[in-house]
């Protein structure tokens, strides 16, 4: 087992609630476990889709009691404005402007092919629009289509009677996936989801990505128990991969005692 100390619990960062540099692990003491979300970008499809997960297993996590901490890549504007459309708590968001715990935790920087004829910006959206294309970038296509076609694994995402409303089209409910069936992750349901927030995001981009360096970035999940001892971890390894399992990726935690 790998002690906590020996990975995160020195590493202190901004706190997007107060600005505060204080340790991650702060006010974790008395969790039973406590899950270290490490972020790409805010503004990434990824973090998003990632935090949506978390809303949607509230129970999941309270039954366990699991203290959740996320550090992600951008600014305290882009984590406040994240936090504002995501519903994640400002408390337990901290902010890693120059991905410097990724770095020092390894994780996948994407592809990184530098064109001497293109500026660092052009370059990172070639990287990033390559690896969208599945290029350096493992499983992404497939998850894309998954995203599509739907998913017999996967629980449903919206209630019948939500609301989803990505203008300029028109709103919808919930209960129109129902066309396809129910219990489980129709058709397009997904994909709806992620155009959701890519629309938010495109609306905001300066401030969701404050930085163009970092956008093929990935990111990693860590779960300590109350001795500090890592008992599970994923790192991604490509856009749309953010977990083990995608179709429910939370489901490493429904194991714990």
């Amino acid at each position: 087992m790998i002690k906590m100390s020996s990975i995160i619990s020195k590493i202190q960062k901004q706190r997007v609630s107060d600005g505060k540099t204080i340790p991650i692990f702060s006010g974790c003491d008395s969790s039973s476990y406590t899950l270290i979300l490490v972020l790409s970008n805010l503004g990434d499809f990824d973090s998003l889709e990632y935090v949506w997960w978390l809303k949607k297993e509230t129970d999941l996590l309270k039954t366990k009691n699991i203290a959740v901490k996320a550090i992600a890549i951008g600014n305290r504007e882009s984590g406040k404005k994240f936090c504002q459309y995501t519903r994640f708590s400002e408390e337990n968001l901290f902010i890693d402007s120059n991905a410097e715990l990724h770095q020092e935790l390894r994780l996948y920087q994407g592809l990184n092919w530098n064109l001497a004829f293109f500026s660092a910006t052009q370059n990172a959206w070639l990287n990033l629009l390559l690896m969208c294309a599945g290029i350096g970038s493992k499983g992404t296509l497939k998850e894309v289509l998954r995203g599509y076609i739907g998913d017999k694994n996967a629980p449903s995402l919206f209630k019948e009677n939500e609301s989803i409303n990505i203008k300029p089209l028109p709103m919808i409910k919930g209960s129109l996936f129902n066309i396809a069936g129910k219990n489980y992750q129709r058709p397009f349901e997904l994909a709806t989801l992620r155009l959701q927030n890519m629309v938010e995001v495109l609306k905001n981009w300066q401030t969701y990505v404050p930085n163009d360096k970092y956008l093929t970035q990935r990111g990693g999940t860590f779960l300590f128990n109350k001795e500090g001892e890592l008992i599970y971890e994923y790192r991604d390894k490509g856009i749309l991969g953010f977990a083990e399992n995608m179709s429910n990726p939370l489901t490493f935690l429904k194991t714990l005692t």
